[in-house]
């Protein structure tokens, strides 16, 4: 058990940042919990107070200049003081809040909201995190008013107190299952929880870009990206070009081919090979085509190489909209605006077809190499407009969104649907992911997020409707690790990163300066993303 003097030192902190800010705010307005003039002072009056408050808080200032009590308030909300530092800068700063409001009583009244926002609950800090991110299992009181920066600032201090190295992060904070986005005396009051027992207030690390990378450039659009490989990013250009990144901003490889817009991009992962360096990639066009690629990923090159396809698939009779590869990498699946779903074979030596002769574009060189043309195998017919995204999770199992205004589950073996889910709005990106890899989240030509659980018997309804955008979503990619959390994109030039616990995003990212248009996970930490600005960005250090 902890003697009083830790207890006090844990508290000192809170209590030093609260009586500050009471004091800023009542010579900032007079108007601190609602204070009200009685009668009609003169202006003497007035500015006699004012006066008086303004020089206490001056002293306030001069007198613990040393402690900068100012700056680590209101410039940086993360920093704390350490325990004996903020029982001096308490005991300093108690007094002449009570001198200050000793001042101003001749002309003011307060009335019980005073009383509301003095009030303190009892709370205990728990965490799922290791040492030494984890607080003493000690309850402490703090101020009810505290929003998720106060209880940040609580919990960092606490952790400071015994860890003299530790460094400020942010926390956000869980009550009963629900972040917290409000102070916590109205959290409570909005969810029914009683503040007159101890509250057990779980903390998590804060889910936020913490680093921007510079951006790669494209001559056009980024119109398609694919992060699902560690190693490089994969994108796709409406100058008829897919790209691979390396890390740094490096372009290795230039696969050139199409002869119009790449608009999807997909990393075919084909199990059962031991070659993990020569990889096969599908893209999707305007051209009508997709086509199959293989490079070296581990080559080490001081310029970028430029590859042509092994495969070239051809069958769709209008622009190709989305590809996605089968979980084993013997297939790939295409949504189209001819409003069909074509299922094609990847594997390069197996499959039947015919080999053409292709012209090298090459200056000055009149030499041919062959491809390979193959049709599809199948094709998936229901859809009744374009088919804009489909994602294939498992073996048997196909997903696709439509303009028709449907979420649509397929079975490979019988090409049915077997769920068909009317959603009301022209339908853009979809991605299947969250709890149990089951939820299914689609984004259109509105501002919201909308995700289904179709485990639910009896309704068909979104379970959850994240509306924070301003504009179409064009992208939306669940974190391949977490059952909460999710990344979208839209016209409105934003990436978004949200978590179930919460109607609010955690985070809003506007690198863009056009159309945001795609967005996917890269190594498990970061968000790539493209757009209209002709730039591929990355938000990095996103710890989840």
């Amino acid at each position: 058990m902890r003697d009083s003097s830790w207890f006090l030192a844990m508290e000192s902190p809170t209590k030093a940042m609260y009586s500050f800010s009471r004091t800023k705010r009542k010579v900032e307005g007079l108007n601190l919990c609602n204070m009200r003039f009685l009668g009609s002072p003169s202006p003497i009056d007035v500015a006699r107070v004012r006066v008086t408050m303004a020089e206490a808080i001056q002293t306030i200032l001069d007198g613990i200049r040393g402690i900068r009590v100012a700056s680590c308030y209101l410039s940086d909300p993360y920093r704390f003081l350490k325990p004996g530092e903020a029982q001096l800068c308490t005991e300093r700063l108690e007094g002449l809040s009570d001198a200050v409001l000793s001042s101003s009583s001749t002309i003011m009244e307060f009335n019980g909201d005073v009383a509301e926002s003095s009030r303190r609950v009892q709370v205990r800090f728990v965490s799922k995190l290791q040492p030494p991110m984890r607080v003493p299992p000690s309850s402490i009181a703090i101020p009810s008013d505290l929003n998720r920066m106060g209880l940040s600032g609580v919990v960092n201090s606490l952790l400071e107190a015994g860890n003299s190295n530790w460094k400020t992060q942010p926390f956000d904070f869980l009550i009963d299952g629900e972040l917290v986005r409000m102070p916590l005396e109205h959290f409570l009051v909005a969810k029914g929880i009683s503040a007159e027992k101890i509250l057990e207030i779980e903390y998590i690390r804060a889910v936020a870009p913490r680093k921007q990378e510079e951006p790669c450039l494209h001559d056009d659009w980024v119109s398609a990206v694919d992060g699902s490989d560690p190693r490089f990013i994969l994108t796709g250009c409406y100058d008829s070009y897919a790209r691979v990144w390396k890390a740094g901003g490096s372009c290795t490889h230039i696969l050139e081919g199409h002869n119009d817009a790449v608009t999807s991009v997909t990393i075919v992962n084909q199990k059962g090979t031991e070659d993990f360096t020569n990889l096969c990639v599908a893209t999707a066009s305007k051209d009508r085509t997709l086509r199959l690629w293989k490079f070296d990923v581990d080559e080490p090159l001081n310029h970028p190489m430029k590859i042509r396809a092994f495969k070239i698939l051809k069958g769709h009779q209008s622009s190709i909209q989305s590809v996605a590869a089968q979980t084993s990498g013997d297939m790939v699946c295409s949504g189209s605006w001819d409003c069909t779903i074509n299922i094609w074979q990847t594997n390069q030596y197996d499959a039947e077809g015919d080999m053409v002769s292709i012209k090298k574009r090459k200056g000055g060189n009149k030499g041919e190499e062959l491809q390979l043309e193959e049709e599809a195998i199948s094709t998936l017919v229901g859809h009744t407009q374009c088919v804009s995204s489909v994602v294939w999770p498992e073996r048997e199992t196909i997903y696709s969104v439509s303009w028709d205004h449907s979420v649509r589950r397929w079975d490979f073996e019988t090409g049915k649907d077997s769920l068909n889910i009317f959603c009301g709005k022209a339908l853009n990106c979809l991605d299947v992911g969250g709890e149990s890899s089951a939820l299914i989240a689609a984004g259109g030509s509105d501002p919201v997020l909308r995700i289904w659980d179709p485990r639910k018997p009896g309704t068909l309804a979104p379970i959850f409707q994240l509306s924070s955008h301003s504009s179409w979503i064009t992208a939306c990619k669940w974190h391949k690790k977490s059952w909460f959390h999710l990344a979208s994109a839209s016209y409105d030039g934003k990436l978004m990163l949200w978590d179930l616990r919460t109607a609010w995003p955690l985070a809003v990212m506007d690198s863009h300066n056009d159309k945001v248009l795609c967005a996917d996970w890269w190594k498990g930490d970061s968000l790539a993303s493209g757009g209209a600005d002709s730039k591929l960005w990355i938000s990095s250090e996103i710890l989840l």
